[in-house]
Parts: C-alpha cells; sequence; structure tokens
C-alpha cells in the first residue's frame, strides 16, 4: 500500500499542496478523509490551530497559547497547549471514520503536536500503519523518521519536499504517486 508524505519548511505551502490533492482526488471519484490544521490569527499573530474534519462536519481548536483560552490541557509544545478535548472529537472521530468508510486517510500534519496529543497520537499511527492509502503531510523534524519507519513495514512510501520553487506543480505529482497505490 502506498504512503505518501509532504514535508518542508514553515509556511512553504505544505497544507496548500495537501488540500489540492485532496479536492483534486475527491473530484475524479476517490474519497479522501481525514484532518487538517489550519493556523488561527489574530491581528495578524498565529495563536494557535484548529482541527477540521475532512469528511464530517467537525471541527475545533488543536491547540491554542497557553493561558489565552479555556480548556487547554497541559501538553505543550513551544507557547501552544493542545485542546485535548477538541484533538479527540474531531481528529480521532475523523480518522476512524476515514479507516472505515474512506478511499485514502489525510492527515495535515503528523507533528510533535498532533503526536502528543494522547489518543489523536495513537490514531495518527494507526493510520499509517494501516493497510489504507495515505496522503499526509509530516513535520520536517521527523519526515526522514516517519518515511524510514513505514518503508521499513514495506509500504511504498514517498516522501515530497515542498520548495517555494516547486509548490506550484508539486501537487501533480504528489496525486499521482498516491493514485498510483
Amino acid at each position: 500500500m502506498v504512503k505518501v508524505l509532504i514535508t518542508g519548511r514553515p509556511g512553504v505551502g505544505k497544507s496548500t499542496v495537501f488540500l489540492r490533492v485532496v479536492e483534486e482526488a475527491n473530484s475524479r471519484g476517490v474519497r479522501v478523509c481525514g484532518f487538517y490544521c489550519p493556523e488561527v490569527r489574530v491581528g495578524g499573530v498565529r495563536k494557535g490551530f484548529r482541527i477540521v474534519s475532512i469528511g464530517l462536519p467537525l471541527e475545533g481548536v488543536l491547540a491554542y497559547v497557553c493561558g489565552e483560552m479555556e480548556g487547554l490541557s497541559g501538553i505543550t509544545v513551544g507557547k501552544y497547549c493542545v485542546k485535548l478535548d477538541d484533538a479527540v472529537a474531531v481528529g480521532v472521530r475523523s480518522l476512524d471514520y476515514a479507516l472505515g468508510e474512506c478511499d485514502v486517510v489525510a492527515v495535515d500534519e503528523v507533528g510533535p503536536m498532533e503526536l502528543k496529543a494522547g489518543e489523536l497520537g495513537r490514531r495518527i499511527w494507526d493510520a499509517l500503519l494501516s493497510p489504507k492509502p495515505v496522503l499526509a503531510v509530516v513535520h520536517r523534524s521527523i519526515a526522514e523518521d516517519v518515511r524510514s519507519r513505514l518503508a521499513a513495514r514495506s509500504f511504498r512510501t514517498y516522501l515530497y519536499v515542498v520548495t517555494e520553487l516547486n509548490r506550484s506543480r508539486i501537487h501533480e505529482e504528489v496525486l499521482r504517486a498516491l493514485l498510483a497505490g
């Protein structure tokens, strides 16, 4: 089974590439489900991240600046605290749905914040190691480790690095790899 990973430096367009691939695959009749995590900005300053389901009408807050919102857990990554109840309610439910009902599992992103979020982190690894095709944005600090762990399990694993030079067209190559799986 194919596992397609996308990585790159912050702000380069990884999530944009991911969403273009999801949209294009869905338009071709391939059911892609999972979640993505857009930034929350207030006055041009990043304050946190939402978690939005792909396939279910669910969304919540994944993480926010510690101390600036009610309901945040003690799980921290940098200045952000994870909102564990939303991470589980949206992320875990979305992955369960994707694993059971969809053709491709999509995760944006596999990173320290998501992997520290208890049940969500475990479910992300369940999805990555499942027999389903996976499209995932992976934090650059762990991308090679994730790729090698999947390849060691004999999954056909592709790792694409998004840059300023390729970000407007790399989605086509990523989509081909995903659909060839």
